[in-house]
């Protein structure tokens, strides 16, 4: 009988055989855990391909970061957001960074591109010539290279955090992955989730850990895939110079030492790297600790300091685990757990025994931040510290975020000339100096007084970008800028504003009329007070072909009195004003006399005709001062009003929008004159419920002392029941849709301007309506004129902003002619550059370059654009008014100046400007005019003046508070001020001279580092 054959079993064979394929598996896995062979030439070929270019333009392939403590700090995630600020103040993207295809696609999957990241950077300036003005670096303090780590501060780094980081027998080894560490990890958190341990041991490797505190939102590990999105970025960064990493595993270490979060220190902020960290918390110096901590430096009598500093180094690793808590508020549980540190370090020999048993005799003292404060001190230079707010108000953040920006930025100022210029102000407070710069005697000073004067120098030079600033320092030493940040009335300086706008009315009433023949010119209708259009006009007649040059030339001719034996009404009230000198009263002067010996007079008739030009070339407002019985006047009226109205509305929101309710309210009432019945008048308009406390309180603070007046009166006579919206407006001196524009902005801060619009139908009706009300015709021309007097010089404000005027209001009153609505000596610079440049206005330049995030993939160079550069004055214009100011040089009140500067070759240089002088002054008048009280503010004296045909600028002396009683110059001082800088100067202003600065870094040499920086990351 034949035996049965045995089954065989495919089973079994399908179980040997997959035996088989994991015991492979589970080698090469082994392998490739010891070796990374695989990973390490897969890995480095993709990141070979994650690369980018420096290329002319705006990029269209970049993508900023979007958190991580790092790229916000350094500015990376704010570049869209600079750069669209810097677009809108005529900056253009000269140069930014592309990503080659495979790190956009990278990039978009939310990994962060590999790139030889700065552990130090901050804000560096440089002057025109290139050299470093400020630099900023954080952190403050660190290692320069590898080689620069104690060895035993490496070993006791890499024995806590990651053991195998260094290891030389793994030249492929992933950074990035400790095997065993992360198997640990993974087996705690298993036991974990079962319930078996609490215990959860860390996976994280330097790397991992670098990223997340860089990259990660909040440097936060918040979800298993920010893990992934580490442990990712972390490998393809350690593979990007190749597949072996020692070198790139040095760096790791490094970086951690030297960026390291540990924890935000008072008055210093951030506290990154191990370096800055004992500087700022225990006050230690970094140098003396590295050199305690390397064998054989120091002698046996050094062992308790090296104990110190192994205990401090020690400490500050410990801590970066929670640093917030263990530096501040954790600090007895710090030193236990430094204890327990110092104990096993020496039991597994990475620190000698007796270096431990020192550092355990040892205690940390931390700084006290009282006492010894850690604060950033910045250079006092003015230059540097106007440029380094411009900067940071071109990018919109604070001086301190500035600071510490990756950014590179190049200022206009001249090194050189800034030094000369600011030794020589502060010298002047010198007796012996000023006396030798002849600034004694009438007019000018006493030597008991010269230290107590304040000196401001701007000097501006002309080039095809913009007006670039050359100097701009004082010898206040003060943050305090009067070039900028003052509203200072600077008198005599407005008449050059005067002139100008005049000489512009001239032609524009030569274009509109010129070619016309003389027939059609006589018909032409001119309101008998509209004094400019009529001369205009008989001048075409009588020389049909008259250029405007020589129009404007016989303008200057025109005559002016210079009585001031007459009365204006100007500024809801009448006012008288005077000369000088007495002996200019019964003068009849023309205007370039006027000009060039700065008469008052002239100027403040000069202005009332530019009022009633602004008036009269409207045929609708002239109809208001024309026939009152009219039929047809109430319609027009009604249509006026509401034209007109939405005109004035929509000029103050654009003056009151972008403000902050508290803003908003001090910006209007700064507009007014500490009138008592003024402010009163405003007060119960915009607080109707108001009771008569808050009311004093509010009039007290705002008079401070200045007038006297009776709360309950005064408070019964404002009641806004008895008081329509126009009259208030007249009470107050301003336009009536203003006052009601700011109470509605007060009520609702978030309304639109349509929402405004809306609302104020029937205050727009009521502002003009009122006009029909009274009985008194000449009452009702006297309103009439007030209201159109503060439309003219709406008007007129239109046309000194043109012109660099720096404020949103001016004074409606022909005292505007001599200083009333004040000035700034920087905007009356520019009026000077507008002058000098035939008419046309270029961009101020203090920022002529700014390079964020030079050698990453984030790198944007911006430039000044043309599209600043705008034509607001016509040629002509210019011409007479650079003529104008050349005789005041010459011949007038700045002559102690002529012939004074002359080039090398003694060439004289054509000079030109404009003196004033500013007594400020709080007086309470009677009635009758008479001043019962007078108390000083302040005393200023400026000269805004050109030199040569590019050079052009401002010299402001200054004495603030009641102090300035005590002095009587005059713009005679800043004239001699400037006259003494001549030989400091002479060797700037020749054509071609020092202050042609070096232009930007060659584009193509940038380029060509970029990309060297590209293909070597």
């Amino acid at each position: 009988m034949t035996p049965p054959k045995k089954r065989r079993h495919p089973g079994l064979w399908l179980l040997l055989l997959l035996a088989l394929v994991a015991s492979v598996l589970a080698t090469l896995l082994v392998a490739e855990a010891r070796t990374s062979r695989f990973q390490s030439q897969e890995l480095s070929r993709y990141a070979g391909q994650l690369g980018w270019s420096v290329m002319p333009g705006r990029s269209e392939r970049i993508l900023f970061p979007r958190h991580g403590p790092f790229d916000e700090r350094l500015g990376y995630t704010r570049i869209p957001v600079f750069q669209s600020r810097l677009v809108e103040r005529d900056f253009h993207i000269e140069r930014q960074a592309r990503f080659s295809p495979a790190l956009m696609e990278y990039a978009a999957r939310g990994f962060y591109p590999p790139y030889a990241e700065k552990t130090r950077a901050g804000l560096s300036l440089e002057s025109c010539t290139g050299e470093t003005l400020y630099a900023f670096r954080h952190p403050g303090h660190h290692y320069p290279h590898f080689d620069a780590v104690p060895p035993l501060v490496l070993e006791m780094l890499l024995f806590i955090e990651n053991r195998q980081l260094l290891d030389a027998s793994a030249p492929n080894a992933n950074p990035a992955v400790d095997w065993p560490r992360f198997a640990r990890a993974a087996l705690s958190q298993v036991t974990r989730a079962l319930e078996v341990s609490d215990h959860s041991a860390g996976g994280s490797t330097l790397a991992t850990q670098i990223e997340k505190y860089r990259h990660s939102p909040g440097g936060r590990t918040d979800t298993p895939v920010e893990k992934l999105r580490q442990m990712v970025s972390a490998s393809v960064r350690g593979y990007r110079h190749g597949p072996e990493t020692l070198t790139a595993r040095q760096d790791i270490a490094l970086d951690y030492l030297n960026s390291v979060p540990l924890a935000a220190a008072p008055g210093h902020g951030e506290v990154h790297g191990l370096t800055d960290g004992l500087w700022v918390w225990f006050g230690a110096d970094p140098d003396e600790t590295n050199r305690l901590l390397v064998p054989g430096f120091s002698g046996s009598d050094a062992l308790p300091r090296q104990g110190l500093a192994l205990r401090q180094v020690l400490a500050l690793m410990i801590a970066q685990r929670r640093p917030s808590w263990y530096l501040r508020g954790g600090r007895e549980a710090l030193e236990r757990l430094t204890d327990s540190h110092l104990r096993l370090l020496a039991s597994e020999g990475v620190v000698p025994v007796e270096l431990s048993e020192a550092a355990l005799a040892q205690r940390l003292v931390f700084r006290d931040f009282q006492a010894a404060p850690v604060a950033h001190r910045v250079p006092r230079d003015k230059g540097l510290q106007v440029a380094r707010t411009r900067l940071a108000g071109l990018l919109g953040v604070s001086l301190h975020e500035l600071d510490r920006l990756d950014l590179r930025a190049r200022t206009t100022l001249h090194p050189d000339l800034q030094r000369e210029a600011t030794d020589y102000l502060h010298r002047l407070a010198d007796p012996e100096f000023a006396a030798e710069i002849g600034l004694f005697g009438e007019r000018l000073l006493a030597p008991e007084k010269t230290a107590e004067v304040r000196y401001s120098f701007t000097l501006f030079e002309r080039s095809e970008e913009g007006f670039r600033v050359r100097v701009q320092t004082d010898n206040g030493g003060q943050p305090f800028d009067i070039n900028e940040g003052s509203k200072l009335e600077l008198g005599s300086t407005a008449k050059l504003r005067v002139l100008a706008t005049y000489l512009e009315i001239i032609a524009e009433l030569h274009d509109r009329h010129a070619g016309l023949p003389a027939e059609t010119l006589r018909q032409i209708p001119v309101d008998r007070q509209d004094h400019l259009s009529r001369w205009v006009l008989d001048r075409l007649i009588a020389e049909p072909g008259l250029p405007l040059a020589s129009l404007l030339d016989q303008a200057m001719q025109r005559r002016y009195s210079a009585s001031p034996h007459e009365a204006f009404f100007t500024g809801g009230g009448r006012h008288t004003f005077s000369n000088f000198r007495r002996e200019d009263n019964g003068r009849h002067p023309t205007l370039e006399e006027a000009m060039r010996e700065s008469l008052n007079l002239p100027f403040i008739r000069l202005m009332r005709d530019l009022v009633n030009y602004s008036i009269h070339r409207d045929e609708n407002r002239r109809q208001l001062l024309e026939d009152d019985s009219d039929p047809r006047r109430l319609d027009y009226l009604a249509s006026f009003a509401d034209r007109e109205g939405r005109v004035f509305l929509q000029r103050f929101w654009r003056k009151y929008r972008a403000l902050p309710p508290e803003e908003r309210l001090e910006a209007f009432i700064g507009g007014l004159r500490p009138d008592a019945r003024r402010l009163a008048a405003v007060y119960r308009y915009l607080y109707p419920e108001a009771d008569p406390i808050g009311f004093t309180a509010f009039m007290a603070e705002r008079l401070a002392g200045r007038a006297s007046f009776q709360p309950s009166a005064l408070f019964e006579r404002s009641d806004p029941s008895a008081l329509t919206l126009s009259d208030q407006g007249h009470i107050a001196g301003v336009h009536p849709l203003e006052l009601w524009l700011v109470g509605f902005l007060q009520d609702r801060p978030d309304a639109s301007y349509a929402d405004a619009e809306a609302a104020s139908r029937e205050a727009r009706q009521e502002v003009y309506g009122w006009l029909l009300r009274t009985r008194h015709r000449n009452a009702r021309d006297v309103r009439i004129r007030t209201m159109l007097e503060v439309e003219a010089f709406l008007d007129l404000h239109q046309r000194w902003a043109r012109l660099g005027f720096a404020f949103d209001h001016l004074v409606p009153s022909l005292a505007t002619a001599i200083g009333s609505s004040g000035d700034r000596p920087a905007a009356l610079a520019e009026l000077m550059g507008i002058i000098l440049n035939d008419g046309v206005r270029l961009p101020t330049l203090r920022i002529d370059e700014v390079h964020l995030a030079e050698g990453t993939p984030y790198e944007t160079r911006l430039l000044p654009d043309d599209a600043g550069t705008h034509r607001v004055m016509a040629p002509e214009v210019a011409a007479v008014l650079r003529h104008s100011l050349s005789q005041v040089v010459e011949g007038g009140t700045a002559r102690r100046l002529q012939g004074s500067f002359r080039l090398d070759d003694d060439t004289p240089l054509t000079l030109g400007g404009k003196t004033g002088t500013g007594n400020n002054r709080f007086q309470t008048v009677t009635r009758s005019g008479q001043v019962v009280h007078s108390e000083a503010r302040n005393r200023t004296a400026t000269f805004v003046f050109y030199l040569g045909d590019d050079h052009f600028g401002t010299l402001t002396a200054y004495v603030a508070g009641s102090d300035a009683d005590r002095f009587r110059f005059t713009s005679a001082l800043p004239v001699q001020v400037l006259k003494g800088m001549e030989p400091i100067l002479r060797p700037y202003l020749a054509p071609g001279a020092r202050t042609q600065c070096q232009p930007p870094r060659d584009p193509d040499m940038l380029m060509a580092n970029s990309r060297k920086e590209s293909d070597s990351s």
